[in-house]
């Protein structure tokens, strides 16, 4: 496995956020998140990157332990995020904000090319400021800003979440690209249930801070998995 989350919980304040969570990501699958609004998902992924401290439990990559690692060194390791709401810096160009993702030494020309042959639309906007730039088009720049820094593992926080059907295709095509020939781990939370059944080989349910369901996508019982995400 690259990723192994063993009882982990949460606080924020007096509220307790998540409860016990257990679940580990096999290297080369892309493992879907699932849950209704508000269950702990991104806290999940705020937790994996140091962002949340867990009071219990204990979260490992590759065999190292990471659980109190300082934020800042977590994605050296080879960890991407891409958070929701896509975070990127709207007064800077397409190019720069790709570049704040390079850890050390100069902009690889070759991997910049292999993020624009993913995302033909950025090279175009290279030069163009990424705050006039639309929401899908802001989507494909935070995915291009955590594939500059080559990860082991690629983290998705509702990468689809108000996208026009164009670019959610987009999305999708480019998660199924990035697993299938550059060989990325893919851990991703998504609403979406049609784009988590598309391109996840495995799926686990979220409930009230716990993992509460979780089965390769071919075999899952959608009845139980319906009945979890109230839909």
């Amino acid at each position: 496995m690259i990723l192994d989350l063993n009882d982990v919980h949460v606080y924020y304040g007096k509220s307790y956020v998540l409860q016990g969570v257990t679940f580990s990501v096999e290297v080369g699958e892309v493992l879907g998140m699932v849950g209704r609004n508000g269950v702990g998902k991104t806290t999940t992924l705020r937790t994996i990157f140091g962002l949340s401290r867990p009071k219990k439990g204990t979260i490992a990559f590759q065999g190292k332990d990471i659980t109190h690692m300082p934020g800042h060194q977590i994605p050296r390791l080879g960890i991407g995020y891409v958070p929701q709401g896509r975070r990127i810096f709207p007064k800077l160009t397409t190019l720069e904000n790709i570049m704040t993702a390079v850890i050390s030494g100069d902009l690889n020309q070759r991997l910049l090319d292999e993020v624009y042959d993913y995302f033909p639309r950025l090279q175009e906007r290279e030069d163009q400021l990424g705050g006039t730039l639309s929401g899908g088009e802001q989507q494909l720049l935070a995915m291009a800003r955590a594939m500059i820094a080559e990860p082991k593992l690629l983290v998705l926080d509702e990468p689809t979440e108000g996208l026009m059907p164009i670019m959610v295709d987009r999305i999708r095509e480019s998660i199924q690209r990035l697993n299938q020939e550059k060989g990325v781990t893919v851990l991703l939370v998504e609403q979406n249930l049609d784009t988590v059944l598309r391109v996840c080989n495995r799926i686990c349910v979220m409930e009230k801070g716990v993992i509460k369901y979780r089965e390769m996508v071919e075999r899952l019982d959608r009845e139980k998995l319906l009945q979890y995400l109230g839909v």
